[in-house]
């Protein structure tokens, strides 16, 4: 990990943390009515915390078609707006219960737990409003497409019905091909999507973005495997929430279903084929590379 993170990926990191918690410190303004409390707790929910790892996908998927990076990053907030969204909802009583996200208290625990459900409704509808703006990007049918397919990877035919199958999980076992869809819609979705929409501003043709599409597919569930590795056996102190939650749960994972060392080692096996998927890509696609390293390494 150390190694890792000496590397110019550190840097990225740090880099697009800044420019993303500056964009949502100008787009989340006080106010001096009633919505005062709600535009606190967003901020709490957003700024200061989290990878940003899938506006870096975006950013870092745009250059490869020279991207202007202020459009880019203007998509990766509205991405990290849905991904904080439904962290709030998951973390609410009627869902996972958690009462620590990101090393501070979720919002429901902060403010309360009316609040937090218009927290992350706002935050929804705040993508969407960058992602129609014309500072995105100047081609009207780029911005159209780029709703539609955030939408329905935000939805149910994605991150949301992902979540569906994920509570279902709780009363019925999964076997190992349910639970990979389950895992392809609930989080792989949305990654999927940050790195498809670098290809989208960028007007890439059809063997790019299907390149790209088969690198976010696996890259995707190897993320998933390393969160599930993290659940059994990371440091809640590290990760920044609780741990071991899926297995008090009873819930099928890719850990209880194939072991630690056969995830493990499957999860590296999807990284480097993600990797191989970007073989056509020249050193412009060195920052996802190594950002699929990472996905598999990191602590948190």
């Amino acid at each position: 990990m150390a190694d890792l993170l000496a590397s110019p990926l550190a840097a990225e990191l740090d880099r697009i943390a800044r420019d993303v918690d500056t964009h949502f410190d100008a787009l989340l303004t006080s106010h001096d009515d009633a919505r005062g409390r709600l535009a606190e707790a967003m901020r709490h929910a957003v700024i200061g915390g989290g990878k940003r790892l899938r506006p870096l996908l975006v950013c870092a998927s745009a250059a490869l078609f020279s991207v202007d990076r202020e459009c880019a990053l203007r998509v990766g907030v509205a991405v990290e707006a849905i991904h904080v969204y439904s962290l709030i909802h998951d973390d609410l009583p009627a869902m996972d219960d958690d009462d620590l996200r990101r090393g501070r208290p979720t919002v429901h625990k902060a403010y309360d737990e009316a609040t937090a459900i218009l927290a992350g409704d706002a935050f929804q509808a705040l993508a969407f409003e960058v992602l129609a703006g014309e500072a995105t990007h100047d081609d009207p049918f780029v911005r159209l497409e780029l709703v539609t397919q955030l939408a329905r990877a935000a939805g149910a035919a994605g991150m949301v019905g992902g979540q569906a199958m994920d509570i279902a999980a709780e009363t019925t076992m999964l076997d190992l091909a349910m639970v990979t869809r389950l895992q392809q819609l609930k989080t792989g979705a949305l990654i999927g999507f940050a790195v498809e929409a670098g290809a989208i501003l960028g007007r890439a043709g059809p063997d790019a973005r299907a390149r790209l599409a088969n690198f976010a597919r696996d890259l995707g569930l190897a993320f998933q495997i390393a969160d599930d590795l993290l659940d059994a056996e990371g440091d809640p102190a590290l990760a920044g929430k609780a741990v071991r939650k899926d297995d008090a749960a009873g819930k099928a994972t890719f850990v209880s279903l194939l072991g630690r060392d056969r995830a493990r080692a499957q999860a590296r096996s999807l990284i480097d084929q993600a990797i191989d998927h970007l073989g056509n890509f020249g050193a412009e696609a060195d920052l996802l590379r190594e950002i699929a390293r990472y996905a598999i390494e990191r602590d948190r």
